[in-house]
């Protein structure tokens, strides 16, 4: 027993029979896994709301976000091949720090994937409508929006996501293989982008550069700075963690985790960052600010229509890959946390046909749906980043923990200069953390309050760890 609840042995992780998940995907599908869920939402919606809260330098709070996530991403990658199973930051927390601690971190996870899911559904509806509106046709609003954005139900963002959860009960290596042809028709909408809009460049789009200052501060009623722009497009930049997820899926873990998490952040990194420019280089921030479609919006203003419904088009056919692969991270710590006891055994069921588990994937669909359906995209990546951010806080605590205490355990990759990555990861995160608006903050801790009762209620006492400690003593 651990100061923070029972350390599940390292060895003790994955499962076996019925609740032991199929090993079906390769390299390649990792990186489609990491690249899928990263390069989405961020930059196809998140960039007018970043132009909006930092003006021109959104481009230095894409890359201040990517530093930071870069460091976590080499964390992750050595405690991936270190501990190859399912559950990723949950499950390195529950093996380093103890049950408490991973409850938390694991508890955080849910609140990140299905909010992260729900925010990518929303950002796709509102192409959906830009696209749908530009040729003329208005349908009901009160049908293609949430209360908050003056509408009833965002519909088309309950019915892709109960369609991509649809797809993923149909199997797992079947998905990240539609996956691959989404990211592939995504990464050239968005080269099509930058070669489109690169010749309208002017400097003067750039001036002021920092119009709101770097700092997190309140304006106008909003947080402004690059850092509060930071805080909300860090939301751009996770999902390469959906990749230790799939630890117990990949078929060779210790080689091809490591190539899925470092590989995914480069590419999307570079991608982020060469869009940015473009974008707030050729449409002045104030225009692309707070829009709902900001690329698609650039290509209208600079007299490219048809440019503009392909990007948007795009949009429509590839954000559905991220909300693939958000969901089925979602779906993968909600199985894990009830393979080990901490919620209903039932979700940890895994289908004989498919290799999935079938019951927590719809589960988690209808929850990914009611969240889209009733909120905006703005205070769904605020409150998904709270929980990613602790969850990379964590990581990068476990990996420096895990050098002093397990020196000898065999680690396929090693993170370079441990000490240093694994403190910027945890000091950045902070950083961000608190650069969120303080209802953000509120709202996580009060779903985070709830987790609590919910463990000291029912999963402490209902642990596979404490079921062993009952039966060792009897």
């Amino acid at each position: 027993m651990g100061v923070l609840g029972r350390i599940k042995p390292i060895e003790r992780n994955g499962g076996d029979g019925e609740h032991r998940l199929k090993p079906t995907l390769s390299w390649p599908h990792l990186i489609a896994l990491g690249v899928g869920a990263i390069v989405g939402t961020g930059i196809y919606t998140l960039t007018g709301v970043g132009a909006d809260r930092a003006g021109p330098a959104v481009i230095v709070a894409f890359a201040i976000a990517g530093a930071v996530c870069a460091c976590a991403a080499l964390a992750y990658a050595e405690l991936a091949t270190a501990i190859p199973a399912a559950g990723s930051a949950y499950t390195y927390t529950y093996s380093v720090l103890g049950e408490t601690v991973a409850w938390i971190v694991g508890w955080s996870l849910i609140l990140e994937y299905s909010l992260a899911c729900s925010g990518v559904a929303v950002g796709w509806s509102g192409y959906l409508v830009g696209l749908i509106e530009s040729a003329g046709v208005h349908p009901p609003q009160w049908l293609l929006a949430g209360p908050g954005a003056g509408g009833l139900i965002n519909l088309p963002a309950v019915l892709v996501s109960m369609g991509i959860a649809a797809m993923l009960m149909a199997g797992t290596r079947e998905s990240a293989t539609v996956n691959i042809l989404l990211v592939i028709i995504k990464l050239v909408a968005l080269a099509i982008f930058v070669v489109v809009v690169f010749p309208a460049f002017d400097a003067a789009n750039l001036h002021p550069f920092m119009p709101y200052g770097f700092g997190s501060h309140f304006e106008a009623g909003e947080k402004r700075g690059v850092m509060a722009a930071a805080a909300i497009v860090f939301f751009a930049f996770y999902g390469f963690d959906a990749v230790a997820t799939s630890a117990e899926e990949a078929r060779n873990p210790g080689r091809d985790l490591k190539i899925g998490i470092i590989g995914s952040m480069a590419v999307s990194t570079t991608i982020y960052i060469l869009v940015a420019i473009a974008a707030v280089g050729a449409v002045s921030y104030t225009t692309l600010g707070g829009s709902p479609e900001p690329l698609a919006l650039a290509l209208r203003e600079l007299g490219h229509p048809v440019t503009s419904w392909l990007v948007a088009g795009a949009a429509l056919v590839a954000l559905p890959s991220v909300i693939l692969v958000m969901m089925y991270g979602q779906s993968r710590i909600f199985f894990v946390m009830a393979r080990d006891g901490l919620l209903p055994r039932k979700l940890a069921n895994v289908s004989k046909r498919t290799g999935t588990p079938i019951f927590v994937t719809a589960l988690t669909g209808i929850f990914v749906s009611l969240i889209a359906a009733f909120f905006n995209v703005g205070e769904i990546a605020e409150l998904a980043n709270a929980g990613t951010l602790l969850a990379f806080i964590a990581v990068g605590g476990c990996m420096m923990i895990l050098r002093r205490r397990a020196p000898d355990l065999e680690r396929i990759f090693r993170c370079p200069a441990p000490y240093i990555v694994g403190t910027a990861a945890i000091a950045g995160c902070i950083y961000l953390l608190v650069s969120l608006p303080e209802k953000t903050l509120v709202r996580f801790m009060i779903w985070n309050a709830i987790g609590l009762v919910v463990y000291f209620l029912y999963g402490r006492s209902r642990s596979a760890l404490a079921r062993d400690i009952v039966d060792a003593a009897g």
